[in-house]
Parts: structure tokens; C-alpha cells; sequence
């Protein structure tokens, strides 16, 4: 059975469509839709109930070298406030999860994970604990929103001091209110705009949704749901756990070699990945030419050859076209290269296009 978030009920209010996503009820679309929910984060803003993500609490003296052995990518340097992205690897090289670590002090860390992973992520990290380290699963205790779209900044400003706004991506403040309720506020977000993400007590979810929708008003601010969500990312060319990458799927095939330092001493996972070089496959974009939407899992063809399949792929409201993000044969990938995707029995036109699809103006 489906849990709800704290703000299920606000969602029924406000005529939101609710469906079951990684375990919990959460609203697809409002009554507005998805294209212009969609729109609104890109040339306006847009708030969206991620409560569902999952909190783990990370501390003790050997934080950071348990940290270090259990993800790829490298937390030594890492300052109080700061955020980092990384995946966490099983031993074949294949994806645990994505995730994202916050610095809170010395020894004591926040990993946020996907909502539908939060159970299997909290019993791999607990399975692979090394040292002095404390682990505490406390997604319960918080609500989170965010808060995404070229006017973000200017509508948190208006119910918090100056000093609770991060100014650099990737970057958090532990101790910030928001009308005087304490919460976490951070530069981050899943849409490829500017934006925040507000961590709060779980109970306090519906009073700051209500602030911030209040406040955004007259600039546009409105509700939205998982469907915008998936579409927005994808133009923004962010991977989606159980899409772009799984258990089998290593993240430099998924396109994340940023977040895996191949030079740390070890990691879990690495050994696999070396033994996997050069890669077979890699990530690349596919821009639809003709006519038809494509989808997940639809084999692609260049020259009549199967070289690879779509991990996700939908119309994309704001580029206006189909598009999908894929898995293809590394000697085939080319960019700018004429390919086919098979829709339902029938080939569509198509190419290969960089990646991002849209990357915002700074």
C-alpha cells in the first residue's frame, strides 16, 4: 500500500491527479497540465512536493572514509554547507543509486536518496558500514519542496533573510527559517533551471507550501506534478534511476564519468569499472526527425544495424519535438549521425544529438 507525503491532502485540494510513485501517492499533473506546469518552471517558477525522497544521517569519525569507500566520487575537501553528487556502485559496476551528500559539520553528513531506492539504499549502506560511523534512516522526519525556475530566488526572498539563501550551486544552509519555521535551504534541484531545494519538519510541509505558493503569486508560481518533473529533467538530460542507469548499468555508460574519480584508492565498484574500459556503451541523445513520439526501450537502428535502445524519451514542451536519451554501441555513437527508433513495429526517423537537450542561459 502507498504511503503519502505530508501535503497529500493540500494535493487533493488543489486538484491534483494522484498516482503511485516509488511507494508513495504523489500528484502526476493539477488541473493546469503538464506542458504548462512544464513552461512555468522554464520561463517563470514552479514548486514541487518531494517529500518522498529519502534522508539518511551519516556520522562518527570515520564519515568520510566510509563515505569515500561506499560512492564514487571523492567528499576529501568537502566544506560545511557544501552538496555533492555522486552514484554509489555495487561490485560488478552496476548502479546502486544516485544521490547527494550535504556536509553538515565535520563527521556528520545528509544523504538524500531516491525515493523508491530509500529502503534498498539504507540496507546496501548499512550492509557495507566500515569504522566508527553512526547511520540513522530519518526521511520520516522531513518534507521537502522545491522551489525551480528563472524567478526562484526572487520569490524565497521574500519570506526568508538574505543570509538563509545560498548563493552557489551545490551549496546549503543548515540553519535557515522561512517565516520563522526552521528548515534546510539548498541551491539544487532535478529541472536544469535555477532553484532550491527546502528540507523541513515533516509536519511543517503544508505551511511552507502555502507561504511560497502565496508569495509567488504574482509571479507566476504554481503547483506542480511528477509529469512536468520527468519532462523537465529530461530536456535537462539528468538521469533517472531504473532509465538511464540500474543494478547492471555502470555510471560511466550512464554519462556520470564526472562523479566517479577513478583515482581515489579504492571505492566499491572500481575494480569492475576499470576491467570494463573501454566502454562498450555510452549515453546519447536522440533528436526524433520524423513523425511519432518515442518512448523507453525502443531499439534504435543505424544502417539497419540494432546499435543501442531509448532509456527515456517523450515530447519535450519547451524544445517542442520528441526526444530520448539512449544506450548505444560506443563505435556506433556518433553525433549528428542519421539513426532509426522503432516505434510499435514502425521505424522513425531520427539523429544523434549532443546532450544536454536545453541548458539554461546563466
Amino acid at each position: 500500500m502507498e504511503k503519502k507525503t505530508p501535503l497529500y491532502e493540500t494535493h487533493v485540494e488543489c486538484g491534483g491527479k494522484m498516482v503511485p510513485f516509488g511507494g508513495y501517492l504523489l500528484p502526476v499533473q493539477y488541473e493546469t497540465g503538464i506542458k504548462k506546469e512544464h513552461m512555468a518552471v522554464r520561463t517563470k517558477c514552479g514548486l514541487f512536493d518531494v517529500s518522498h525522497m529519502g534522508e539518511v544521517l551519516v556520522q562518527g569519525q570515520d564519515s568520510l572514509n566510509f563515505l569515500n569507500h561506499l560512492l564514487t566520487n571523492d567528499f576529501t575537501g568537502m566544506h560545511a554547507g557544501q552538496a555533492r553528487y555522486s552514484p554509489m556502485c555495487n561490485e560488478h559496476g552496476g548502479t546502486v543509486d544516485d544521490l547527494i551528500v550535504y556536509m553538515k559539520a565535520e563527521n556528520d553528513y545528509l544523504v538524500v536518496v531516491n525515493a523508491a531506492n530509500r529502503e534498498k539504499d539504507y540496507q546496501w549502506i548499512c550492509d557495507h558500514r566500515q569504522g566508527d560511523v553512526e547511520l540513522s534512516d530519518v526521511s520520516d522526519d522531513y518534507g521537502q519542496l522545491a522551489l525551480q525556475g528563472p524567478l526562484a530566488e526572487k520569490i524565497l526572498s521574500s519570506v526568508t533573510d538574505s543570509k538563509y539563501i545560498p548563493a552557489e550551486y551545490y551549496t546549503a544552509v543548515f540553519d535557515a527559517e522561512i517565516k520563522g519555521i526552521l528548515c534546510i535551504i539548498s541551491r539544487t534541484g532535478y529541472t536544469g533551471e535555477d532553484g532550491f531545494e527546502i528540507y523541513m519538519p515533516a509536519e511543517k510541509a503544508p505551511e511552507i507550501w502555502t507561504i511560497l505558493l502565496d508569495a509567488g503569486k504574482d509571479d507566476g508560481l504554481i503547483p506542480c506534478g511528477l509529469g512536468a518533473r520527468d519532462t523537465l529533467r529530461m530536456e535537462a538530460a539528468m538521469p533517472l534511476y531504473g532509465h538511464e542507469m540500474n543494478d547492471k548499468i555502470s555510471p560511466k555508460t550512464a554519462g556520470l564519468g564526472f562523479a566517479v574519480k577513478m583515482d581515489k584508492p579504492e571505492f566499491i565498484g572500481k575494480e569492475a569499472l576499470e576491467a570494463a574500459m573501454p566502454l562498450k556503451q555510452r549515453r546519447v541523445g536522440i533528436k526524433v526527425t520524423g513523425r511519432g513520439i518515442v518512448r523507453e526501450d525502443c531499439a534504435i537502428y543505424r544502417d539497419g544495424e540494432e546499435i543501442g535502445r531509448t532509456t527515456s524519451g517523450t515530447f519535450l514542451p519547451y524544445l517542442k519535438g520528441s526526444y530520448a536519451l539512449a544506450i548505444v554501441d560506443s563505435d556506433k555513437r556518433e553525433i549528428g549521425a542519421p539513426v532509426q527508433v522503432e516505434v510499435r513495429g514502425r521505424r522513425v526517423d531520427a539523429e544523434m544529438v549532443k546532450l544536454p537537450f536545453y541548458k539554461r542561459q546563466k
